[in-house]
């Protein structure tokens, strides 16, 4: 825009880095009321609220961290600009804003991998990945501390957080083991589950509420060695006994891949499934339409 200030916008950039008015106001030199009129004249000109107080801080709105993400790269690019006519030139190139992502943490690596792999292969991106529960994850999610959330269960449409699950991926699951000594017999699902050692995901998800179902309509009794809601800890402990996990394979495709683990059983009943969970904003991310296709 022609006509933005720009000593306003250096003004706003300072608050928005020291996330105190007083502090920036010291910094600028100037008084704190000064320096506030100086803020409310470029919200007025952006036609956005940049910041929300919460107690003493300062916290920037959606419009403000997309304003803080250019005013980074204005102000970069000036200092390129300054370096290279002195003979030291650097790399300022512009960026995308971050993408953030927040991860359940019972959720398999091998999928989130697959999913971030072209992300990372990008140049002008940089993704920040918070991992917790999903309830957490919600909660950042709707204090517009993240983007988009990835889970293995939609969350219901809620019209006031604004949720929205897409579905991006779904993976069978099976029951993997250890190679078992000798030639093994096909193994036949659920009667050879009677009495057999199993490693199962918590009783909180999806996939486990589906298989107790199965196993309680057959009338068989298994023995459950553990109950794991992190995939990886699952992933190692197939690999360590001779146990059977209820694993999507993709959670532990090197282990097949390499013979270390080998797949008795695939349940066709049985799917996990891969969400992004976002939240309404006025100001999307510019390649949340882009990550939210199936992959």
């Amino acid at each position: 825009m022609a006509d933005l200030n720009y000593h306003h916008l250096r003004y706003f950039w300072t608050i928005a880095h020291e996330r105190h008015l007083t502090r920036a106001a010291e910094r600028l030199h100037l008084s704190p009321s000064a320096l506030s009129i100086q803020l409310r004249q470029l919200e007025e000109r952006l036609g956005q609220a940049l910041f929300e107080r919460r107690g003493r801080a300062l916290e920037l709105t959606e419009a403000g961290r997309i304003a803080l993400h250019h005013a980074d790269a204005i102000f970069a690019a000036g200092a390129e600009l300054v370096s290279t006519l002195k003979g030291r030139p650097r790399s300022a190139a512009l960026r995308l804003p971050p993408l953030r992502v927040g991860s359940v943490a019972t959720l398999s690596r091998n999928f989130q991998l697959h999913w971030l792999r072209p992300l990372l292969a990008r140049g002008d991106l940089q993704v920040v990945l918070h991992s917790g529960t999903l309830r957490e994850l919600l909660a950042q999610l709707g204090a517009h501390q993240l983007d988009v959330v990835l889970a293995n269960d939609a969350v219901p449409r809620d019209r006031a957080a604004g949720w929205h699950s897409t579905l991006l991926a779904q993976q069978p699951v099976s029951l993997i083991s250890a190679r078992p000594r000798g030639k093994a017999r096909p193994f036949a699902f659920p009667a050879d589950l009677q009495g057999a050692e199993l490693l199962l995901p918590g009783s909180q998800g999806a996939v486990r509420a589906a298989f107790d179902r199965l196993v309680q309509a057959a009338g068989v009794v298994p023995r459950v060695l553990a109950e794991v809601d992190d995939m990886a800890m699952l992933r190692l402990l197939a690999r360590e006994t001779g146990a059977l996990a209820l694993v999507p394979p993709v959670v532990v495709a090197d282990e097949l891949q390499s013979g270390r683990l080998v797949e008795r059983c695939s349940i066709p009943q049985l799917v996990e499934s891969f969400y992004a969970v976002t939240a309404e904003r006025r100001f999307p991310h510019p390649l949340l339409r882009e990550v939210m296709s199936p992959r």
